[in-house]
């Protein structure tokens, strides 16, 4: 299936949940739509915090629905599985389409998913522990901060993803080849050392079976956005559902680094 025709599904219903896996190759991205007077400080903290805000695209100007750089037909308001609906920094609810929601002052953020290196990491043998049990990956809320700017604060929101040793100093070499989807893990091993109690409860995602003889690698999320929106509790926001990402034209070679 190619992008264009899973974002067909998605925007007719077909298709509601996680993306993680679907149309190998291409980046995937996380999304943050907020109003204008509010994008500039959003846009300081993601040049902040590359690692868990890896910007990909902007829309070029407010109220902008396409984004012809990342996908032929793209509408921002229909072509995510799921969306998630933030006012006053409170969830309000999630659903599978935006345009009711839609005004002429928001601005489209779409920012490096992780998504897109699990393929480098399987291409290279490696197994992609949420991928072959068929479920989210695991997501959770550490206490490593983030730098502030503006209104926007906030901790690291990490995805998890386990592996023996050697493998894991592989995934490591592999993934810091791709800085704009998250890069090489923030952290590794001990989950207490980063603020998580239990790893298998996260607070986005699905529990994933671990090893005896495998340790954590943890890396900065996308999520990350979402805490630092409910704190700085603009009066709309409206980001993705955590896995359920915008898939995009781009092949995911196109952000490696060689």
């Amino acid at each position: 299936m190619t992008p264009e025709q899973l974002r067909s599904q998605i925007r007719s219903g077909q298709h509601t949940g996680n993306t993680s896996g679907l149309c190998p190759g291409f980046v995937q991205c996380n999304v943050a739509i907020l109003p204008a007077d509010w994008a500039f400080e959003f846009l300081q903290f993601c040049q902040l915090n590359p690692k868990p805000c890896p910007l990909v695209a902007m829309a070029a100007s407010p109220g902008q629905t396409d984004m012809p750089s990342i996908g032929q037909g793209f509408d921002i308001r229909s072509d995510v599985p799921s969306y998630r609906i933030f006012k006053d920094g409170q969830l309000e609810q999630e659903v599978g389409d935006i345009r009711e929601f839609w005004r002429d002052d928001l601005v489209t953020f779409l920012l490096g998913c992780s998504f897109s290196f699990e393929e480098a990491l399987i291409a290279d043998g490696l197994e992609v522990r949420n991928i072959s049990q068929g479920r989210n990956v695991p997501m959770y809320r550490s206490n490593i901060a983030c730098n502030s700017a503006g209104r926007f604060s906030g901790d690291m929101v990490v995805s998890m993803r386990p592996f023996k040793a050697a493998d894991a100093i592989r995934a490591v070499q592999i993934c810091s080849r791709f800085p704009s989807v998250h890069g090489a893990p923030v952290h590794l091993g001990n989950p207490s050392l980063i603020g998580i109690s239990d790893i298998n409860k996260p607070d986005y995602g699905d529990a994933v079976d671990i090893h005896a003889d495998e340790i954590p690698l943890f890396w900065a999320c996308g999520v990350t956005p979402q805490v630092a929106l409910e704190q700085a509790k603009p009066p709309l926001c409206i980001t993705h559902s955590p896995g359920a990402m915008v898939v995009t034209d781009l092949p995911n070679s196109r952000l490696a680094i060689m």
